[in-house]
């Protein structure tokens, strides 16, 4: 199995799999994933030091790793509350846009929504879902109205839903 395979088996194993007992903290065995999904060390730390999306992290023991963000399971990967810049981004394909402008961004499967700080970014995450479309976010609108921002390791800031009316294109 190619790396980029291995990645999204560990994108899985480390986000979405309800079969594991993570820690509170989204923390996984690395022994485990060695012992029982096929991984050697190496292969995790190439994963972890080439992901482009910086997605994984080891402990500083490194006998355990886990992803930042992105699960569907419920665990506290340490997020603080952030004050967000007053403009953020989230790129979607078109094909999705009209349930957008009718529901807002909502987290879908996962815990939180997931924004970009960069128009470039938000254009390569609408990218994998078909022809990119990018909302921009009135993210100081929001957090002024009381919604709660986080801000990820690798950069990536969360919320926990978006309403429609603090959405508009990106041109």
């Amino acid at each position: 199995m190619n790396l980029t395979n291995k990645s999204k088996q560990l994108a899985y194993l480390l986000r979405h799999d309800r079969k594991y007992e993570f820690d509170t903290n989204g923390w996984r065995k690395v022994s485990d994933l060695i012992c029982n999904h096929g991984f050697t060390l190496e292969v995790l730390q190439d994963i972890v030091n080439t992901n482009n999306k910086q997605r994984y992290e080891f402990s500083s023991d490194m006998q355990y790793i886990r992803a930042r963000q992105g699960h569907s399971i419920h665990v506290d990967v340490e997020l603080d509350e952030c004050v967000p810049p007053s403009v953020l981004y989230h790129g979607t394909a078109e094909h999705f846009v009209d349930d957008i402008l009718k529901d807002g961004l909502k987290p879908q499967s996962r815990i939180h929504v997931h924004l970009s700080s960069t128009i470039e970014t938000a254009i390569n995450v609408g990218k994998r879902h078909g022809v990119p479309v990018v909302f921009k976010i009135d993210s100081q609108r929001m957090f002024n109205d009381g919604a709660k921002f986080y801000l990820s390791r690798n950069g990536v800031w969360l919320t926990d839903y978006v309403a429609a009316e603090y959405l508009s294109f990106e041109k």
